[in-house]
């Protein structure tokens, strides 16, 4: 048993999982439930102001009880004296409620018989009785107590009250006690209840932010991805062909190196932006505009500055009418399927199509033929696509890709245009 406790308290508590541990109300009702095996906590100042209240209320109900006691002339002197011992012993008892709440009840059950001076004890433990442990506990020794109670002040008569008054009234004054202690806990189960509650929704409300924030870093990361990726392709391609060709003509070299110091000042400039909304922890800062199926035509035309052979069949009437979100996924998708081209099918031909309307929706599709020679494994292949097909998806759209027949390759999207 020790090993699984151990293996229970280790274990993480993990938001929609219920595990076998015991909650806030039961620890701070039931003590003995939180901390079986462990060392109890220490008594905080409340806990000793309530304590020694109780102490004094048992110690005056006894010394009330003792003053009866010793008016009675009939009883012998040393049955006093053991009355009174044992009413000590049982309020100085009373120290031990909240650590053995069931076992303090039950004997001043059958105290009672033995010492009236105990009384005071007795009621102290029923009360804490029904405040720290179920219903059921108090039912087996409030009922117990309460049949005895006819017997009690039959073999100890009240001198002051004839037997059926004081029976009435020990009734009525053990039934308050059981009720008002019930009440107690009850109040105790409500508060702690809501208690636990407001903590709950503080951590899911924590979690909630923190999902939050992963999301928007997420996005920001495809952001990156999509932008930066573009760039630097374009960088690492003209670059290639500075290295590769020395002798070109100062035409082309210039154009190369104008290609490649513009890539590299947007690379910069959209860097800083990511880098700007990292460090603001606001990721829904808007920044530079974000492109739309408009800028479609601009992106290819800088591919083809760049080198590529790229063809546009654009059979939207009016881009500018396509939802943003939709028409800045069906961008990204051009985007990165063109860097795609680029780095693993240089020199082939890429074509680019775009059609649909309201209602029907916007289809996207890239393909290119087979690449002449052998292109090297460019490191982190594949990812690009996870990150479109993810993003299809959180529009409401789907991406489809792979090979041709013809050893080229097509990537098919479609994503969602609602009537406007």
């Amino acid at each position: 048993m020790r090993g699984d406790e151990q293996t229970m308290a280790a274990v993480p508590a993990f938001p929609g999982r219920r595990w076998l541990l015991p909650s806030a109300v039961a620890v701070e009702l039931d003590p003995d439930a939180g901390h079986a095996g462990r060392r109890r906590p220490r008594r905080t100042v409340r806990d000793w102001i309530v304590d020694f209240s109780c102490f004094l209320l048992a110690v005056a109900i006894g010394l009330a009880v003792a003053d009866t006691l010793s008016d009675d002339q009939e009883l012998p002197h040393a049955v006093v004296v053991a009355d009174q011992l044992l009413g000590a012993l049982s309020c100085a008892a009373v120290w031990l409620r909240r650590r053995l709440p069931l076992a303090l009840a039950a004997a001043t059950v059958p105290l009672g018989f033995l010492s009236t001076t105990s009384a005071g004890a007795g009621t102290v433990a029923l009360f804490t009785l029904a405040v720290h442990r179920p219903f059921r506990y108090v039912a087996w020794v409030g009922g117990i107590q309460l049949v005895l109670i006819p017997v009690l002040m039959w073999v100890r008569p009240d001198p002051d009250l004839e037997y059926g008054p004081a029976l009435v009234w020990t009734v009525l004054l053990t039934v308050t006690i059981i009720v008002w202690g019930l009440f107690v806990r009850s109040k105790r189960q409500l508060m702690l209840s809501l208690r636990d509650r407001a903590r709950r929704a503080e951590t899911e409300a924590r979690l909630r932010a923190e999902q939050a924030q992963r999301l928007a870093r997420e996005a920001i990361a495809r952001e990156m991805h999509d932008v930066l990726a573009h760039r630097l392709t374009l960088l690492s391609v003209h670059a290639g062909g500075l290295e590769f060709r020395p002798d070109a003509p100062r035409e082309e070299i210039a154009r190369a190196a104008g290609v490649i110091r513009e890539s590299a000042h947007e690379a910069l400039q959209d860097l800083r932006e990511i880098i700007g909304v990292l460090r603001a922890g606001q990721p829904d800062e808007p920044g530079r505009p974000q492109p739309t199926l408009a800028a479609l035509d601009a992106l290819v035309a800088e591919s083809r500055e760049a080198g590529m052979k790229v063809t546009l069949d654009q059979r939207v009437t009016d881009p500018a009418a396509v939802p943003a979100s939709v028409g800045r996924t069906a961008y990204r998708i051009a985007q990165e399927c063109l860097t795609n081209v680029r780095k693993h099918a240089p020199g082939a031909e890429a074509a680019v199509t775009v059609a649909g309307g309201p209602g029907e929706g916007l289809a996207v599709t890239v393909r290119n033929p087979a690449p002449e020679g052998d292109v090297p494994l460019v490191p982190g292949s594949g990812q690009g696509l996870i990150g479109l097909t993810e993003r299809a998806t959180l529009t409401g759209g789907r991406l489809e890709h792979g090979p041709r027949e013809d050893g080229g390759f097509e990537v098919r999207a479609w994503l969602p245009w609602p009537h406007a």
